[in-house]
């Protein structure tokens, strides 16, 4: 019974949506608010179930003084300030009744001087880490990595002004060398062919994982008990 019950809501809830996406009329028309309708209150439970289980790693770290214990504790303070800012209304123009996110609240202040900044931060870093992997992937060591390199290269010339120097002085027959123009052609003929290859595999991927779910074939959303 625990695994027919929800075998049996999966596959009624995958065939409605299916159901109401080919077949966009009354009753099936409305099957799709309704499910995102549910789909949201879902996701109100899992961002509490989210939030909790953040607090309860973090807290048990603090608690046994793990490994960068007060990065965790950091963490927790964080978590309940932006938490209570954002609940509480502190500094809200207006009470209750006004917007959280309207200027000169908590909350909107935390987020224009502690979150924008970190997240320009990191991805500041990830910039770093993007060009060092990018020289150790990119060597000439076969032709298509060959390829790949002068691709590559090309295409962060594109944006610099030096990507447009190097070449601006080609002839008319030839201005398709142009670094701009190049570059334009890579990103919008084989990138994209590689890109809607991709894209098609999820999109097979996808559907064939949907209806495994669906036929109850794939059960590992149950829990150890719905293997097998």
């Amino acid at each position: 019974m625990k695994r027919s019950i929800p075998l049996l809501i999966t596959f009624l809830v995958g065939v409605a949506l299916i159901v109401a996406m080919f077949i966009p009329h009354w009753p099936f028309d409305v099957l799709n608010q309704n499910f995102s309708v549910f789909y949201d209150i879902i996701a109100v439970f899992a961002f509490i179930l989210g939030g909790g289980n953040l607090l309860k790693v973090h807290i048990r770290k603090v608690q046994r003084k793990g490994g960068d214990w007060k990065y965790s504790l950091v963490t927790i303070i964080g978590f309940f300030l932006v938490l209570g800012a954002g609940l509480l209304k502190i500094g809200v123009p207006g009470g209750w009744s006004g917007d959280y996110q309207a200027t000169g609240s908590l909350f909107k202040y935390l987020y224009d001087s502690a979150f924008q900044p970190l997240q320009a931060t990191m991805f500041s870093l990830l910039a770093f880490f993007v060009a060092s992997a990018s020289y150790r992937a990119f060597r000439a060591k076969t032709r298509e990595a060959t390829i790949l390199l002068v691709a590559a290269f090309i295409i962060l010339l594109r944006p610099t002004p030096l990507g447009y120097y190097l070449t601006f002085w080609l002839p008319e027959p030839l201005q398709f060398l142009h670094v701009p123009n190049l570059s334009t052609w890579i990103l919008s003929v084989p990138n994209m062919a590689g890109q809607r290859a991709i894209m098609i595999g999820i999109a097979l991927g996808i559907v064939s994982t949907s209806l495994r779910l669906i036929l109850g074939i794939e059960r590992s959303y149950l829990g150890s008990e719905g293997k097998g």
